[in-house]
């Protein structure tokens, strides 16, 4: 196997540790024993006796999966006179074909922006909920880009200016969990909404965390989960990244209404909440895929926000060059790294196309290009790096993410492209496509941040970059630590 193989497997390998269907039979189990149905959920045990309906909802990449898995596992209780029925916004392109859950297409694929069939999602979703009663038990399948698949702007603002802000944030380099807070005061469906509206006597959320940390109001901006954000906390980042007001007035006037409202809470609702995978999960199932071919790994699932695409594309270069030139047969030589970084965006008449892995990867090769010819010659031979998103989706583009290869370099050669002009315009996507460095996976059905992997050959201790370190990097075990 080549390194470019053996990468692209490891960060497979990954990402099928994340798939909803092998997360949701791990932690939900059906029990039937005689007259008797239990349910377990996340290690807590319902008897199916004390409901009629089993009601499921949900938003997010992976959740048709989800649902799809535990339609598997809840069937047999139709036949024992229980109805499932519900309602789970979806992205186009992630559809699977679902008996009793009914799905809705909330936006295109490859297109991660609120839509008007997202908002009559969300209002079909609420109106369920609301339509509960006390012998119904409701699971809430939440994964990530559920934000995008439940829009609910309330009253005094529109869809177009909910867009507005996601666009202008986004491109400011405001991190996920910045954006979710200002998106869940004005929402009617976020900040722990939907749950708001619930009337059911039980609310079970499953979780698949795209957010680092898993801070669960932050995940899907938090629709069945209690905030413990405010208004004021909404302001305050738009007075960060929006300190001229250029957004439109009325995005202040709906969160300066709410400043001291409180949101009422349903009456004997019990809820539970299990996270079932997140990034960790997926990085250390790439781990053991690369110990299985051989690899000293090591690895880091961060649990904050990481900074810019371009500094984390650069620090991963550093780190390949010094497991590339290690003098030790002990040290690592294989990476494995998991994150979301923020790109920022260049002006809108200069700036390309791409997302925030492409732009990394472009960030890690101009970072090479810096490096001695002895030690670049090397990187183009031994080192492959890859950055794709576990969704299989990477900004408003079909790639899933980008990689450097001895392929990349070759092509690259003969391109003639300057990569730093690519870089500074935000323009990985083309950059890529030109030579070969694009990787297209499709929707995978997932969505836990993203998964990065460097390989590399170690080169002999009288290579003649042997004794180059290169700057302000770590050393790998530190990544190891972490």
């Amino acid at each position: 196997m080549t390194l470019t193989e053996d990468a692209l497997a490891i960060w497979s390998r990954g990402v099928d540790g994340v798939r909803p269907q092998r997360l949701i039979q791990e932690q939900v189990q059906l029990t039937i024993t005689g007259q008797t149905s239990l349910l377990k959920i996340g290690g807590r045990s319902f008897r199916c006796s004390d409901f009629d309906r089993l009601v499921v909802i949900g938003a997010g990449k992976a959740t048709a999966a989800m649902a799809a898995s535990l339609e598997a596992i809840l069937e047999p209780l139709v036949a024992r006179g229980l109805t499932i029925t519900g309602i789970i916004s979806i992205p186009e392109g992630t559809e699977v074909p679902l008996r009793f859950v009914r799905s809705l297409c909330g936006r295109p694929a490859g297109k991660n922006e609120p839509t008007p069939a997202g908002v009559e999602a969300a209002r079909a979703m609420v109106r369920l909920v609301e339509q509960c009663g006390p012998r119904d038990l409701v699971l809430a399948l939440i994964s990530g880009g559920g934000s995008a698949l439940l829009p609910l702007p309330l009253p005094g603002l529109s869809l177009a200016d909910k867009l507005e802000v996601t666009r202008f944030l986004s491109a400011a380099g405001a991190p996920i969990e910045a954006l979710n807070v200002v998106r869940k005061h004005l929402s009617g469906i976020k900040g722990g909404k939907l749950a708001a509206a619930c009337r059911a006597g039980v609310l079970v959320t499953l979780v698949l965390s795209d957010v680092l940390g898993d801070p669960l109001d932050l995940i899907a901006s938090g629709p069945t989960i209690p905030d413990t954000s405010s208004p004021q906390d909404a302001l305050q980042v738009l007075a960060r990244f929006d300190p001229q007001q250029q957004l439109p007035r009325s995005v202040y006037k709906v969160l300066e209404r709410q400043i001291g409202m409180s949101l009422e809470q349903p009456r004997g609702l019990r809820r539970e909440v299990f996270v079932i995978g997140n990034n960790a999960v997926a990085v250390d199932a790439a781990a053991i895929e690369a110990e299985r071919r051989g690899y000293r790994h090591a690895m880091s699932s961060s649990r904050r926000s990481e900074g810019t695409a371009q500094w984390v594309g650069e620090h991963l270069a550093e780190m390949g060059i010094a497991m590339l030139i290690s003098h030790s047969a002990e040290d690592p030589n294989c990476l494995i790294t998991g994150g979301e970084p923020v790109v920022h965006l260049a002006p809108v008449e200069v700036r390309g196309q791409g997302g925030r892995n492409q732009q990394l990867v472009l960030a890690a090769v101009c970072r090479f290009l810096r490096e001695p010819h002895s030690i670049l010659r090397a990187v183009q031979e031994d080192l492959v790096l890859l950055s794709l998103g576990t969704d299989g989706e990477d900004g408003p583009t079909d790639a899933a993410g980008a990689m450097i290869s001895k392929h990349f370099w070759d092509q690259w050669a003969r391109s003639g492209l300057d990569p730093y002009d690519y870089l500074q315009r935000n323009d990985a996507y083309h950059f890529f496509a030109q030579t070969g460095g694009l990787i297209r996976t499709g929707p995978t059905g997932t969505n836990v941040c993203d998964l990065r992997v460097v390989l590399c050959r170690p080169q002999s201790d009288h290579h003649p970059g042997a004794d180059h370190h290169p700057g302000a990097s770590a050393e790998p075990e530190e990544i190891a630590e972490e």
